[in-house]
């Protein structure tokens, strides 16, 4: 049996969140109530999807789903002009990385995270590497709804 994440897991990336939108936009994120999903693996829900694939002392991913015009407005408050498909896609990048980023600080440097990938949420399919449930945590920013999907247990 791997055991699920405890509330306070949970916690870091919800906190994780709050302050990536705070610090790089002045405008801190709401965060709604997380939830289990049904399902196995990311949940693609928008255009735009970071995963990261975690390895080592913990099995999983990390997915960051936005939809473009969150992102838009977010390369806006940052003094961006340029909303090309490559911009959003780094800022999906971006944001995944600190998820990831802060997920180590709090679970260890056991915790192997991979480069992110940019998934297409119309053609990709993704075989999960964790076998328990993942867990949503949906939040507004500015009017946009994104979501993380947080898939993790011990190895």
């Amino acid at each position: 049996m791997h055991p699920q994440l405890r509330p306070q897991d949970i916690e870091v990336f919800t906190e994780t969140i709050c302050h990536y939108f705070l610090a790089s936009t002045g405008e801190a994120a709401v965060i709604r109530s997380a939830y289990l999903l049904e399902q196995g693996g990311p949940i693609l829900w928008n255009e735009f999807n970071g995963l990261i694939e975690v390895s080592g002392d913990y099995l999983g991913s990390i997915c960051f789903s936005a939809p473009r015009a969150l992102l838009s407005h977010v390369l806006l408050k940052s003094g961006e002009s340029v909303f090309t498909d490559e911009r959003h896609g780094d800022i999906v990048g971006e944001i995944a990385n600190t998820l990831a980023g802060r997920a180590r600080r709090h679970f260890g440097e056991g915790l192997g995270i991979s480069t992110p990938q940019l998934l297409d949420y119309s053609i990709t399919t993704f075989q999960p590497l964790a076998h328990s449930l993942p867990y949503a945590i949906p939040f507004l920013w500015h009017g946009y709804e994104a979501n993380l999907v947080i898939h993790l247990e011990t190895a």
